[in-house]
Parts: structure tokens; C-alpha cells; sequence
């Protein structure tokens, strides 16, 4: 009986696993068939490289919002990726017990936000201090990068923590055998023994950057021009999708399939470098 029960479970095991496959498979099936022949009508170059997008004109250039996705994308990096690798060694190597019980949960709840409620937060937060304090209209490309920094925050604290809580104790006890210091022993020892699992965090943070969508509409001025600095305007190529596929039609609506291609592509190829990484520090 209880081999049956291996048997059975094995195989809703391999279905469950072909299923997510399949989605995989589908899912890129539909943006490729729909979205290279807009590219081909388009042209490749004049959609890829053009830096105009006029849909009433039957201009459908979207370099600008290739680059205002790597601009935001980038700040978040900047600004997320320390504080969250920093917090995840505090909460796992110096966070006292009382302190964590409070700590676990905000950090668990940050995940559990809608990214509308960070927009909102951004909005009337955020953009006015960024107005008062720099110029400008404060929706700009720094007010979604802090907001994107801010949502990834809770990916990569979550994941670094996990592992740097999997290095084996001994690294750390053999480090204070040999004379050094605490900190020292965190920091040249357990955090680079954790490196590929910190990398991961970084990663998926990295992605939920690039594919966040309503927060960044809320605060990042939506202006479909090349980024000029951090106080103007941007539109990603999220927000691109999203503002005009309710109206969109034909041409149009093929172009914007094209541009979730791209994002597509933009996700693999990220996480195609993180393989490589990986590879190379294992």
C-alpha cells in the first residue's frame, strides 16, 4: 500500500511539474507569435531604436522606455539592495530575540503590501518631499526608484536571511577559533559562504523591480521621452502596456504585445546571467 502511495504521489508530483512547464511554454508561445510579426511590420531597429511612440501617427518606437526601465531599475538596485542585504545579516547575526519578534513580521508584512498601497505611499509621500527639497514635479525617475527600492526590500531581506541562517555554524566558530572578532567572522566568513543564496535575493528582487507596474505609474511622471535625469519624468515598459492596452487596437495592440516581449527577454536574460554567476562561484 505504501508503495502504491509513493507511486501515485510521483506522478501528481511530475504532472504538477509539467503543468508549470506548460504555463512556461504557453505563455511565451502567445508573446512571440503575436509580438515578432508587429516587430517585422514595425521594423526591428525602428521599434527597438526609435525614440519616438505616437500610436496616432503609427510611430512605435520604445527605446525610451527600455531606458527608463533600466534607469528605475537601476536606482532600486542602488538604493534597495544594501539596506537589504544589511538587514538580513542584522536580523541573522546581531538582531537580539525581542528585537526580531518585532522585526520578522514588519519585514514579512512589507511583502504582503499591494504594490497600489506603495504608490499611494510614494505619491503623497515621497513626490511632495522631492518637489520641496529637489525641484521639479516630484513624480520623476528618483520618487520610483526609492518606492521600487523600498518594495524590494522584503524579497531580498527574506532570502538573504535564509541563507546566511543555512552556512554551518562551524565556519563561524572556526573564525572566532583563529582570533577573530564577531564581526569580522560575519562579514569574511559567513556572508561570503552565503554569496550565491544572497545573489538569489538579489535576483528575484531585481525582477519584481523591472516587472512592477501600478507603483510606478502612480510616481513616475509616465513621459514617453529619453530620461534627461533623475527629476523627469519616465515610463516604463510596464507602464507602457498597462496605460494603453485597454484602448489599444490592431497595429497598436501588437506593438504593446512586442513590448512585453522585450520585458520578457529583459527577465530572461537576467536570469540567464544569474546562472552564469552562480556557476562561477560554485
Amino acid at each position: 500500500m505504501r508503495k502504491v502511495k509513493e507511486t501515485v504521489m510521483k506522478y501528481v508530483f511530475m504532472l504538477c511539474a509539467a503543468v508549470a512547464i506548460l504555463a512556461v511554454v504557453l505563455i511565451c508561445f502567445f508573446l512571440f507569435v503575436n509580438g515578432i510579426p508587429a516587430m517585422a511590420k514595425i521594423g526591428f531597429l525602428d521599434f527597438l531604436g526609435g525614440t519616438r511612440w505616437r500610436p496616432t501617427a503609427d510611430i512605435y518606437g520604445i527605446f525610451p522606455m527600455i531606458l527608463g526601465s533600466i534607469y528605475v531599475t537601476a536606482g532600486a538596485i542602488i538604493l534597495g539592495v544594501p539596506v537589504g542585504i544589511l538587514s538580513a545579516v542584522f536580523m541573522s547575526k546581531f538582531c537580539g530575540k525581542k528585537v526580531y519578534r518585532f522585526l520578522k513580521p514588519a519585514v514579512n508584512l512589507l511583502a504582503g503590501i499591494p504594490s497600489v498601497v506603495y504608490g499611494f505611499f510614494g505619491l503623497m509621500v515621497i513626490v511632495p518631499f522631492i518637489r520641496d527639497n529637489f525641484g521639479g514635479r516630484g513624480t520623476s525617475m528618483l520618487a520610483a526608484s526609492v518606492v521600487l527600492a523600498i518594495m524590494i526590500l522584503p524579497t531580498i531581506i527574506g532570502v538573504s536571511e535564509s541563507a546566511l541562517n543555512s552556512v554551518p555554524e562551524s565556519y563561524y566558530e572556526g573564525s572566532l577559533a583563529l582570533g577573530a572578532t564577531h564581526e569580522r567572522s560575519v562579514f569574511r566568513v559567513m556572508l561570503p559562504a552565503a554569496k550565491s543564496g544572497v545573489m538569489a535575493g538579489v535576483i528575484l528582487g531585481i525582477g519584481r523591480a523591472i516587472g512592477e507596474t501600478m507603483a510606478v505609474i502612480m510616481v513616475a511622471g509616465n513621459q514617453a521621452v529619453i530620461p534627461s535625469g533623475i527629476l523627469k519624468g519616465v515610463r516604463t515598459l510596464t507602464a507602457n502596456i498597462v496605460m494603453e492596452m485597454g484602448y489599444a487596437q490592431d497595429l497598436h495592440r501588437e506593438a504593446l504585445i512586442a513590448t512585453a516581449v522585450v520585458l520578457f527577454v529583459f527577465i530572461l536574460i537576467i536570469n540567464l546571467c544569474f546562472n552564469i554567476v552562480k556557476r562561477r562561484i560554485n
